[in-house]
């Protein structure tokens, strides 16, 4: 995407959000609405689509406190797992006048912090996007897979190597980072790993254990047992279970970002 993403002052996000969507997308904003001058829409320059809403919207209308009116924007996500995430995360609600199973709306108040609202927008982008232009703009993704030592020694994976193939999940390309839970009695995510390559073939069937592709990937950090456990996962990152594949909440990024191993 070209442009630069630049900081903002939290009492201008929307005019931040606005200049963000102008430099990485080209989109300019439009007024469809004569009674709501506040409303701009932006969209995909090809397929005329909406990725993204900016409004004023009275705070008890969005199920908060009070009648203040307050800076928000709506994005598409049309992932229900990354959308449950995302929702549990503070100032991103169900969405304001558009259809809540797609679409959510983030406070503009300095409530979402930035590299969040960015990543929305990148998503909200790719999800109204034209099926040549995803392509396109698919960037790299963060995803928790599970890993069961019934199946396989992963405690003792990376002892001798710093590479393995793994069971490729759908949707995860080259360029990704998967953090990798360590089923029971571990109950916790041990390692993040570079994905160097997919479409490996392979054929393994025992039990429930069906696999027909695997991905190599690259040891970059491990994470003490006890850094990120199950309860921790459920607790302060709403995330319940991890029986596949699936994306993480920025505030889950964040604190994989700041670990640093004793």
């Amino acid at each position: 995407m070209a442009g630069k993403r630049r900081a903002a002052a939290e009492t201008d996000l929307r005019g931040w959000i606005e200049t963000q969507i102008k430099d990485m997308y080209g989109a300019a904003p439009e007024y469809p609405w004569r009674n709501f001058p506040e409303y701009a829409v932006f969209r995909h320059g090809d397929n005329k689509k909406w990725f993204a809403l900016v409004a004023v919207v009275p705070a008890d209308k969005l199920g908060l406190p009070g009648d203040a009116p307050l800076p928000v924007i709506n994005f598409k996500i049309s992932d229900d797992v990354y959308r449950d995430v995302i929702l549990r995360e503070p100032g991103v609600l169900p969405a304001y006048h558009m259809n809540k199973r797609f679409w959510v709306t983030a406070l503009l108040d300095g409530t979402v912090p930035q590299p969040q609202l960015l990543d929305m927008l990148d998503v909200s982008y790719a999800a109204t996007a034209s099926a040549k232009k995803k392509e396109q703009i698919r960037g790299p993704q963060e995803w928790i897979i599970p890993a069961n030592p019934i199946y396989y020694d992963i405690e003792h994976a990376f002892d001798h190597a710093t590479e393995i193939r793994w069971k490729r999940g759908k949707g995860i390309r080259v360029g990704d980072t998967v953090f990798m839970y360590v089923a029971k009695p571990v109950s916790a995510v041990l390692y993040e790993c570079e994905v160097l390559e997919v479409g490996i073939p392979y054929e393994r069937r025992e039990g429930k254990l069906v696999v027909t592709e695997l991905m190599r990937i690259r040891l970059k950090k491990r994470f003490d047992p006890q850094a990120f456990t199950f309860e921790k996962l459920r607790d302060e990152y709403g995330i319940f279970a991890v029986r596949g594949p699936r994306g993480i909440p920025y505030s889950l990024s964040a604190a994989f970002a700041r670990y640093k191993e004793a």
